[in-house]
This record gives C-alpha cells, sequence and structure tokens, in this order.
C-alpha cells in the first residue's frame, strides 16, 4: 500500500513528529510511505530513512496559499501514485482532497480551538473519507458538532533512545548537575499559554530553572517578562536528550489533541505538571503526573514545588500504567486504510 501523508510543515510539533514516525516505520505493515510538506527539522531524519519528500508551501489560509499548496501537492500525487492520502489536520486535508482527484483521504485530526471545531467540521465533512482523532474527547466533540465519519486511534511514541546522558546535557547547557529543572517543550505560540507558566514559575522559589525548548511569535513578548532562571533554548531537535537531563515536564496549553511532548515524558520516566484539558486529561489517565486547573497559576507553581523539591514526590508520580505502542498504533493505520481502500 502507497501511501502519502500531508502535512504542513515538518517542525518541531506533535503532528510533525508522528508523521515522521509513521513515515518511517511504515515497512514495518508493507507501507511505501512519502511525505509532502513545508520545511522543517524532521525531513532530515524522513529522507535518512529513505522515505521520498516532496517540498509544499505552506498555505496560511490564504486562497492563493491553497492553490500554491494544492499545484503541489497534485505534483506529489502525480510522481508518487498513493493508493490512499493520510492528511494531518484541516488545512492539509483540504489541499490533499483538491490534489488528489478520486484517491480517498484519511484526515488525523490533532485538535483545535474548540471555537474552531464546528468550522473543522464542515471542512472535513466535505474532503475526508474519514476522520482519525487521536483522544476519545476529541472524537466526542467532533461527532458532537455533527462529523459522520470519525474512529479514534491514540498518539502514541515511536523510539528515540538518547544520545546524551543527564551530565553531559547539562554541562553542554551551563546548568549545575544538582539544580532542579522542569522543561516546557512547546512552541511559543498563545494556545500554549507560556504566560500562565512564567506566572506559576514566579512562586517557585530557590535555583531551580525553567527550561522552554520551543519558538514561535510570543518568544520577544515572553523573553521581557521572564527572569533569569528562565531558559530560552529554542527549537530543538534533541527534546529526549532535554528529558534525560530534566527532572519534571510542565504544559500549561488552554487546549490539547493528544500531546506527543508528554507521551514522550511518560516514556522517559519524568513526571509531569499540566493543565487539566481533554488530551492531557486522557494522557495521564493511568498516572504519570499532575493535573492542575487551566490557567492557575498558584496551583501549577504548587505542583511544581511539591516535584522539583521531593526526588520520591517525582518517582511516586511518575508512576504511570503506560501508554499506546507505536506497533501498536501502525497496526491500527494500516487496519483502516486498507478497510477505507476495499470501501471505495
Amino acid at each position: 500500500m502507497r501511501v502519502l501523508h500531508v502535512i504542513s510543515e515538518m517542525g518541531a510539533g506533535g503532528a510533525e513528529a508522528l508523521v515522521a514516525g509513521m513515515a518511517l516505520a511504515g515497512g514495518d505493515v508493507g507501507w511505501e510511505s512519502a511525505v509532502a510538506s513545508g520545511p522543517g527539522f524532521r525531513l532530515e531524519s524522513v529522507r535518512a530513512g529513505g522515505v521520498p519528500t516532496f517540498d509544499v508551501p505552506v498555505a496560511r489560509r490564504s486562497p492563493l496559499g491553497v492553490l500554491r499548496a494544492t499545484w503541489a501537492v497534485r505534483v506529489a500525487v502525480r510522481r508518487f501514485r498513493p493508493d490512499v492520502v493520510l492528511a494531518h489536520n484541516v488545512s492539509a486535508s483540504l489541499v490533499a482532497r483538491l490534489a488528489a482527484a478520486r484517491r480517498p483521504v484519511v484526515t488525523v485530526f490533532h485538535g483545535v480551538a474548540e471555537t474552531d471545531v464546528p468550522g473543522a467540521v464542515r471542512v472535513l465533512n466535505r474532503v475526508s473519507s474519514t476522520v482519525v482523532a487521536v483522544a476519545s474527547a476529541a472524537a466526542a466533540k467532533l461527532t458532537g458538532a455533527g462529523l459522520r465519519s470519525v474512529v479514534v486511534i491514540p498518539n502514541a511514541v515511536f523510539p528515540t533512545p538518547p544520545s546524551a546522558d543527564r551530565t553531559t546535557v547539562r554541562a553542554r547547557l551551563g546548568t549545575p548537575p544538582d539544580v532542579p529543572v522542569a522543561l516546557c517543550p512547546a512552541r511559543l505560540e498563545p494556545q500554549k499559554r507560556h504566560d500562565v507558566l512564567l506566572d506559576a514559575w514566579a512562586q517557585v522559589p530557590g535555583d531551580a530553572e525553567l527550561w522552554l525548548a520551543g519558538d514561535g511569535s510570543l518568544r520577544s513578548e515572553l523573553e521581557s517578562r521572564a527572569d533569569g532562571r528562565v531558559r530560552f533554548l529554542g527549537t530543538r531537535t534533541d527534546v529526549r536528550d532535554l528529558l534525560e537531563a530534566a527532572d519534571v515536564t510542565v504544559l500549561t496549553s488552554d487546549w490539547e489533541g493528544m500531546p506527543i511532548a508528554l507521551l514522550e515524558s511518560l516514556a522517559a520516566d519524568r513526571p509531569v505538571v499540566a493543565s487539566d484539558v481533554d488530551g492531557v486529561r486522557e494522557v495521564l489517565s493511568g498516572g504519570g503526573g499532575v493535573l492542575v486547573p487551566r490557567r492557575d497559576p498558584a496551583r501549577t507553581a504548587k505542583a511544581l514545588r511539591g516535584l522539583l523539591q521531593s526526588p520520591a514526590a517525582r518517582a511516586v508520580a511518575a508512576s504511570h500504567d503506560g501508554s499506546a505502542d507505536a506497533h501498536t498504533l501502525m497496526k491500527s493505520y494500516d487496519e483502516l486504510l486498507r478497510t477505507v481502500l476495499e470501501g471505495r
């Protein structure tokens, strides 16, 4: 089965990590994979693994941008000749439908703000053969807004062992071995609510450091209000190494689909402090961290203080039942795509 993944970009986000992992693991379930996308550092590993890639300009929700992206994906379809197109998120699904002729388009829905769900459903009902929601809560919202066809396949982490140990990573960043560290692996964009995190961090005493691994439109604003204990690391290709060196992972988002960053944290046995929102609640349903009310700096600070100050508390919080593995994820997608093709 020939599978073309279509996604806007291949940078540091969770959807991008999933595309890279699935494209590289496709051979395990009998796929020939290709990726059509905008730029991003994950394309390097995809190409190194022998997966063909096709350049697509980012649509940016403008009519001209959509037309340009559609033309580029149409070229990819013509050259790669996929049996099915797997489009990640709504805008990529629209482009894929316009470009893919009569081929089925299966959408992987990673999430949108709640106010955008009705509009997303209107588009997906027109362009998608079926929709995969990465979390049950997301599926419920989609069906509640009138989506006709949706299945749930929870996200999973593809194994990426660290390339450096805790001491080496901290030495590179100039952080002493005994300093408590909280890591926030998230783009510096409004959804992730770093403002809430910085308000919480101001209530965490001592020499603890907060590492912000990500970049985005809010960087200058956030830098202007952060104290010297906050480290802006920019976009990183070594998040697994950073997890090895950190003590706690923190995420204060307003909403999430099913965040890969938290799945990676659980896989690294790092406890999580995170907003009690749908996708996060599902990730931590079997343990692995502390849920705090959304937009609540005081409760976030209290949870961070408790974990950063106590190795025993971190060990207890990190205990979890485990999450879906990459092999199960690939089998689920393979069964779905073959069912879609059989039903054409």
